[in-house]
């Protein structure tokens, strides 16, 4: 079991509240990602629920058991950080036994166990290396082969990506995604990178300034951003916003609408524009175009014949138009 429940969950330095009291479910078996720009509490809200970090007010409940004071090795969890933290004079077998070994746990179950983590991560070929002769993915797999031997309720991630490279990126993520359809335990995953959050998680948690701004399956926070900020922050390229008497002939103090749900032409259309930048990609190009309305991204396929200094028209999708009022939040 692995469900967990913050309850009114508060934490402050002095006078600062960097989480102001929230409440969140996170259900038995889920992958639930906290995403957010770089000090919106993503990472403190992770170590509140690792123990690492002592709450100011609140509770946090594990499978139905209070946990909030409880110290991080009695919470049955097991962290995975950004750093791997392998010890360089020890084998990978002995690196992901440790903790077993340190618990007092018998010879023939800790081979046991470090032999399954090495066949779910792929590192039966390499106990026997030491950390210097492992690629930089290879390393992450260990560290999270030291987590999973602790048979934990949840594991828990902060950043476990950011060090590596774009290609090992993909390749992690790929992994461990599927690792926890073959698991099935609960995973709580923190990331500032929304591409993550929305290819790995069951439900994201969108958090600016300590506070939840939504949450939601990736579709959900995708098709129906509960306000400006969310809208911005899922999706890339990001949503391109318009205000002024185009949104208000919306009812709409602000309307938004995706650079991929914007067609263009070079004959007519709703807005027009110059292309200033065309990022050609391969499959998709990326164009940005300067309106009467602003700066304007289109998402169009990798063989549009479009170029700097063209003069294009841009439609969006009417149905697709994202409507926002004065305080920034969907209007339905």
């Amino acid at each position: 079991m692995g469900k967990i429940s913050l309850q009114k969950v508060e934490k402050r330095f002095g006078d600062v509240s960097v989480i102001p009291p929230l409440d969140l479910e996170v259900e038995d078996g889920e992958f639930v990602v906290f995403v957010g720009p770089s000090g919106c509490g993503k990472s403190t809200l992770l170590r509140l629920i690792a123990g690492l970090e002592d709450t100011t007010s609140g509770k946090i409940f594990i499978d139905g058991a209070d946990a909030t004071q409880l110290a991080p090795a009695k919470r049955g969890l097991a962290m995975v950080f950004q750093s791997y933290a392998l010890y360089p004079h020890m084998t990978v077998r002995k690196n992901i036994a440790f903790p077993l070994k340190m618990a007092g746990v018998p010879q023939a179950e800790i081979e046991e166990k470090v032999d399954y983590a090495a066949r779910v991560l792929n590192l039966s070929n390499y106990l026997d290396r030491r950390p210097g002769q492992l690629s930089g993915g290879q390393r992450q797999r260990v560290a999270i082969g030291r987590a999973i031997v602790r048979s934990p309720s949840a594991f828990l991630f902060d950043e476990p990506l950011s060090n590596l490279d774009a290609a090992l990126r993909v390749n992690m993520r790929l992994e461990i995604t599927e690792l926890h359809q073959n698991l099935k335990t609960t995973m709580i995953y923190v990331t500032h990178d929304q591409v993550e959050a929305m290819t790995m998680a069951d439900k994201i948690v969108v958090l600016q300034a300590g506070v939840v701004e939504q949450v939601g399956s990736p579709l959900e926070l995708y098709h129906r951003p509960r306000n400006i900020f969310v809208a911005g922050f899922i999706g890339s390229p990001k949503m391109n916003f318009i205000e002024g008497a185009e949104a208000a002939k919306q009812d709409a103090k602000t309307i938004g609408i995706r650079p991929e749900h914007v067609t263009i032409s070079k004959d007519s259309g709703a807005w027009k524009g110059t292309v200033t930048v065309s990022e050609h990609l391969g499959s998709d190009t990326f164009l940005h175009v300067e309106t009467d309305l602003g700066l304007m991204t289109v998402r169009s396929g990798g063989d549009v014949d479009v170029h700097h200094g063209d003069t294009v028209w841009l439609t969006p999708e009417a149905d697709k138009l994202h409507r926002f009022d004065d305080k920034g939040l969907r209007i339905a």
